[in-house]
């Protein structure tokens, strides 16, 4: 098995189970985009993918012609991102709710968001625990709201694997 298989088996199956609603056309962001699970996951279905986080080497040691990289610090007073244009944003496992809203205006129209992270009550399972990176109870169902994204799935529940946490999953689509 190669390196980028052994990563991209380690993909989320939100991110698995809805990656292909992200319209062709464009380009899908992969926000703080980690070793870049999803990022190879998504350029393997055929996406061009910009991969962001604050050290993108893992990516970069095994990217292809579909994926570019950027080193950036997401959670600077300026978004770094603010002429961005995608058909898809993936978000897994970050948040960082000063530039949350901003998401949902980055998407061109039928551009879909895949988000999934730690809510409230992951405190009792260990990290994250700080309240500042953990969902509120509905709080991506309100995003969704605030912007008129269609909501085509939404989850709010405990799960036992990869490891027990709370999670909130959302996958939602910016209407044209």
């Amino acid at each position: 098995m190669t390196k980028t298989h052994a990563v991209t088996d380690s993909a989320s199956p939100w991110v698995r189970r809805f990656a292909s609603l992200i319209p062709k056309a464009g380009t899908v962001l992969d926000l703080a985009c980690g070793g870049g699970r999803h990022t190879f996951l998504l350029a393997e279905l055929g996406y061009s993918v910009l991969a962001v986080d604050q050290d993108t080497s893992q990516v970069e040691k095994t990217a292809n012609s579909l994926i570019c990289s950027k080193a950036l610090n997401l959670e600077e007073d300026i978004w770094p991102l603010d002429n961005g244009k995608f058909s898809g944003i993936v978000v897994t496992n970050y948040l960082y709710r000063p530039h949350l809203d901003r998401l949902p205006e980055m998407l061109d129209k039928n551009g879909v968001l895949i988000y999934e992270t730690f809510a409230v009550g992951n405190e009792q399972f260990g990290k994250p625990s700080n309240p500042n990176f953990l969902l509120k109870t509905g709080e991506l169902l309100e995003l969704s709201q605030r912007h008129g994204l269609k909501v085509l799935a939404y989850e709010d529940i405990y799960q036992d694997e990869p490891k027990p946490a709370m999670v909130q999953r959302l996958c939602a689509v910016k209407e044209g």
